[in-house]
């Protein structure tokens, strides 16, 4: 049951990619051949030693039990979603992995600052630990109301399984938001404009208020960094 949980927890978080041997890339190893990926590439290299720095110095003021050297990569498949996430390797060290279709998605060096600053506030968070915390936890629960209530040891298991994934729900939207605005803090420190940043939000899809989404409403998204950026002394 454990396995289950912990896998659930790094699919949900996009944790448990190991950033070795996985056709990943530094930044600075990211050599596209199209003169306007250059210039993305050239963008991102620099965001990527801004962003870094700035969250790993948050990092050890605020999670001195973390590893807080961040690695920045690329995922260089040209056929890969649009996505970027934080994950951890073997020795606990946090990586943030852009997919090249991502880093294409962006129209400035905020926006790319942006999503990476979310990204390193969720290792500054602890989400990942917290997230099969919370898992386990809600797993154990459900597995016990199931036993409780005469379920064999096959019901258990469901009622485990159902646990664990809403263990994960419950939460995950939350978590989003507590990533937005650290990340908002990390993104203004690394001396980008998280107010120009959050114009991404824009051209996603809006998940909706949606119990089982794993992702909140965009509006909500927009609120949390325009709250933050007016604690910072920003305004659009």
């Amino acid at each position: 049951m454990l396995r289950y949980v912990l896998l659930l927890v790094m699919l949900v978080s996009a944790c448990g990619l190991s950033p070795r041997g996985s056709g990943f890339i530094t930044a600075e190893q990211w050599n596209p051949s199209t003169p306007e990926l250059q210039q993305k590439a050239s963008d991102f290299r620099q965001v990527s030693r801004a962003v870094s720095a700035a969250a790993t110095d948050t990092c050890r003021r605020q999670a001195n039990n973390l590893n807080c050297e961040f690695g920045i990569l690329v995922d260089p498949d040209p056929n890969a979603e649009v996505n970027a996430f934080q994950t951890l390797d073997d020795k606990k060290r946090p990586y943030i992995i852009f997919t090249q279709t991502m880093i294409e998605s962006t129209q400035n060096a905020d926006e790319m600052a942006f999503v990476m600053g979310h990204e390193a506030a969720h290792h500054v968070l602890d989400h990942i630990a917290r997230q099969a915390k919370n898992s386990q936890e809600s797993a154990q629960i459900f597995g016990n109301l199931a036993r409780d209530y005469g379920a064999d040891d096959e019901g258990v298991e469901l009622a485990q399984k159902l646990g664990a994934d809403v263990g994960v729900q419950v939460y995950i939207k939350g978590f989003e938001l507590e990533a937005d605005r650290l990340g908002t803090v990390i993104t203004h420190s690394a001396g980008y404009d998280p107010l120009v940043g959050m114009e991404y939000f824009k051209r996603i899809p809006d998940p909706g208020d949606r119990f089982l989404a794993t992702h909140p409403p965009n509006a909500q998204r927009v609120q949390a960094v325009l709250e933050t950026a007016a604690q910072l002394g920003l305004t659009q």
